[in-house]
């Protein structure tokens, strides 16, 4: 189910050895191997504070591991990388932001730079185009704050698009949108790993959205992990493993639902819900 014609010897886009992550005396998991080729579409689930986001951090550089190592497209992890394209979660933006929808995918384009940004030839083509892509021309020259949520976040995927990223990652992307939108933004990620054998790694409290194009599932709970097709994962069998405590994924329609798992935040009290 992964993206366009890959070469022979395509080197993997994401490798993660070995990796151990801890929180203050907590350890969120260990032992993490992972490989991910061009054009895969991975989908990381599990309940809050398992370590989700951190793993992202992890790759993005800005949370070093308790152990093991992480490689991007061959190289360690650094800030900044330009292979690496970021998407997250939809936050509205305040109803006063002065800035253009243009002017947040620009930021995408110059805003690495050292010192003021200047525009260069060719950085208006450049956000025309992105703005393009994730159907953001007609509202360009829109105030951000203005616009809606889905909109806000169609700028954030033009935005982490810019450096044409070999690895996109998606951390809640479509927390707070509604299914259009969700099914909107879906559609954009996944025709960018088709087009451009962009790997994803999907962070998501939601399967259903994404199940259709997911190639592999890393499902992480209590300091524990499953890796391996949705049809592998998404089984009551395997997440009662995971749990250790009964859990039951049920078909509803076209969707699945899991029933019986404990939430890692003690405030919360939910029992069933959508795969997560």
């Amino acid at each position: 189910m992964s993206g366009g014609a890959q070469g022979p010897a395509a080197a993997p886009v994401l490798e993660i050895t070995g990796a151990a992550l801890h929180r203050g005396h907590r350890e969120l998991w260990s032992g993490l191997d992972l490989t991910v080729e061009p054009g895969e579409f991975i989908a990381v689930l599990g309940p809050s504070g398992s370590g989700k986001t951190t793993l992202m951090r992890a790759i993005l550089g800005l949370q070093p591991l308790s152990s093991g190592s992480i490689r991007v497209a061959g190289h360690p992890v650094r800030r900044g990388n330009p292979r690496i394209g970021y998407i997250p979660q939809q936050r509205p933006l305040p109803p006063d932001t002065s800035m253009r929808a243009r002017d947040v995918v620009a930021l995408g384009v110059n805003g690495t730079r050292f010192g003021l940004p200047i525009p260069r030839r060719g950085d208006r083509a450049r956000v025309d185009a992105l703005l393009e892509g994730v159907g953001a021309s007609h509202f360009a020259d829109r105030r951000v704050g203005l616009l809606s949520g889905g909109e806000q976040q169609r700028l954030r995927v033009g935005q982490a698009l810019a450096d044409a990223p070999t690895l996109l990652l998606c951390d809640e992307p479509l927390s707070n949108l509604d299914l259009a939108n969700q099914l909107g933004i879906t559609d954009i990620i996944d025709r960018q790993r088709r087009e451009r054998d962009a790997a994803v790694l999907f962070v998501t409290h939601d399967i259903n959205p994404i199940l259709g194009r997911v190639d592999r599932i890393l499902y992480i709970a209590g300091g524990r992990f499953v890796l391996g097709t949705p049809d592998e994962v998404l089984q009551s069998r395997v997440l009662t493993d995971l749990y250790g405590t009964p859990v039951f994924v049920l078909r509803a329609g076209d969707r699945l639902v899991v029933v019986g798992v404990p939430d890692a935040e003690p405030h919360h009290d939910h029992d069933a819900g959508e795969v997560a």
